[in-house]
């Protein structure tokens, strides 16, 4: 997948969720929960959702527990093993994630990698996303190599990638607590313009999540047909 769609979706991504109602928002990795399902076609155990997002089988529960209770997952008990829960995506779960593909798909800015895609492709695109956990302050610093430019502002940043100033702001602060960022002034006397750049270490870091953003994979066919693959960017 090639930086500019990933960066393109998880933006669009990002503004939908601020639109939703607090009490109907998903992360973006419960939207991917509910994309792997739908494209699994069938039920999965909670071990098995961990393992395609990397993360422990306690972070797992605690993520599908908010999807079961609004209601677009159903779960039940394992025959062989009751330890292991099996989660299915339920109707009012495709609906949700209908909408919300179809929201990210308007959500695209025009002239952006993916704005001419369909909501069936943004499905398959979310579910590859989900294999990559990436935090805002990820997300600051893929957004700082992608612009090519020595530095941004934040209030740039904030429009790359869809997020509350606030959120933007904090991510920042801990990136410069890191020494992955540094924050100066536009010029020399600018009371409130800061601009943002990368450090060296920061540059190391954010390569590093271009490399892991390079190698995800996105499946062309779904439910039963063959496990053919492509890049995103073909």
């Amino acid at each position: 997948m090639d930086l500019k769609e990933y960066m393109s979706v998880r933006c669009a991504c990002n503004v939908v969720r601020q639109k939703t109602p607090a009490k109907e928002r998903l992360t973006f990795d419960e939207f991917a929960i509910l994309c792997h399902l739908y494209e699994a076609g069938e039920e999965l155990r909670t071990s098995e959702i961990a393992d395609y997002q990397g993360v422990l089988r306690p972070t797992m529960t605690h993520r599908t527990n908010h999807l079961a209770r609004l209601g677009l997952i159903t779960r039940h008990e394992g025959e062989s093993d009751r330890r292991n829960v099996c989660c299915k995506i339920s109707e009012k779960g495709i609906e949700v994630k209908d909408q919300l593909c179809a929201e990210v798909c308007n959500n695209i800015q025009n002239g952006a990698p993916l704005h001419r895609s369909s909501p069936e492709r943004i499905c398959k695109f979310v579910d590859a996303m989900g294999t990559m956990f990436c935090m805002s302050g990820d997300l600051v610093l893929l957004a700082l190599q992608l612009s090519g430019d020595d530095s941004m502002s934040v209030s740039q940043i904030v429009r790359t990638l869809g997020l509350l100033q606030p959120t933007v702001s904090m991510s920042v602060s801990s990136l410069v607590d890191r020494g992955l960022v540094s924050r100066n002034r536009a010029t020399p006397d600018a009371t409130r313009t800061l601009q943002v750049g990368l450090t060296p270490e920061g540059k190391a870091r954010a390569l590093e999540l271009t490399a892991e953003v390079n190698k995800i994979v996105v499946r062309r066919n779904r439910r039963g047909r063959n496990e053919e693959e492509e890049t995103a960017s073909e």
